[in-house]
């Protein structure tokens, strides 16, 4: 696989979209940890007095950032890898490599962020007492998931992006609208139940569903939807692949 062999290169332009992002930043890698723990703040300001959410077995403030932090992993890799081919044009006329690296360390650099982000996340666990049991060990298979349904998406971004540059303007509105699709600031149990087939439909809500289940509630996930999210992934990256591959043969012609 092409991402052992080239690490090295993997690794080189995963660190300089990391250095890039914060290069003449005050705080720097702060950033990665406030933005996200100041927009859950002020989400769980409103929302917890707009919806009125109550009953949820936990604090709303956790469980708007146990789904907030996998979302903006998706949104953020999603909106960065639209642009990977674009902004590394003078690489795709020189020397070979595979250009499906230029995504895979956008999706790294964000991964690294998530991680980051998460410490915020680990601490209010304690704060709040969220009990920690073995289903949380289902963390990473989902997390595994997830990456491969972004890479496949992103993989599909990209090189549409290079063709029709149109398409990083409407990502942002078609992210904007799944994410109100997607029970990132609401439990799926508020949804009306007729419209309920939307979720099943929706990798993202398979998996912020399952990341709330094994982390907040301490139960093993659906494993039904998340085999449905699965085989859904394997097939949106096969899909991403094809198209990448198809079109590859023209990247240098229209950069």
């Amino acid at each position: 696989m092409f991402f052992i062999q080239y690490r090295e290169l993997l690794e080189e332009l995963t660190k300089r979209e990391i250095k890039q992002r914060y290069k003449q930043s005050v705080l720097g890698y702060a950033w990665v940890i406030l933005n996200p723990f100041f927009q859950m703040l002020v989400m769980a300001f409103v929302f917890k007095f707009l919806l009125r959410m109550n009953n949820l077995g936990v604090p709303y403030s956790i469980f708007l950032f146990a789904g907030l932090l996998p979302w903006n992993l998706f949104a953020q890799s999603i909106s960065s890898s639209v642009n990977a081919l674009v902004a590394n044009a003078g690489l795709l006329t020189k020397i070979y490599f595979p250009r499906e690296i230029f995504v895979a360390s956008t999706i790294l650099a964000k991964l690294v962020d998530f991680f980051l982000a998460s410490t915020v996340f680990v601490g209010m666990m304690f704060w709040f007492h969220i009990p920690v049991t073995f289903n949380l060990l289902w963390f990473l298979p989902i997390l595994a998931i997830q990456l491969i349904f972004t890479y496949g998406l992103s993989l599909m971004m990209a090189a549409f992006n290079l063709f029709y540059r149109d398409i990083q303007y409407l990502l942002g509105l078609v992210l904007m609208l799944w994410m109100y699709l997607t029970p990132v600031i609401y439990p799926t149990e508020m949804f009306p139940l007729r419209y309920r087939w939307i979720f099943k439909l929706n990798p993202m809500a398979v998996f912020i569903n399952a990341y709330r289940q094994v982390i907040l509630a301490g139960k093993p996930p659906n494993f039904v939807s998340l085999a449905i999210g699965f085989i859904v992934s394997v097939i949106v990256l096969l899909i991403g692949q094809l198209i990448f591959k198809k079109l590859e043969g023209q990247f240098a012609d229209v950069v």
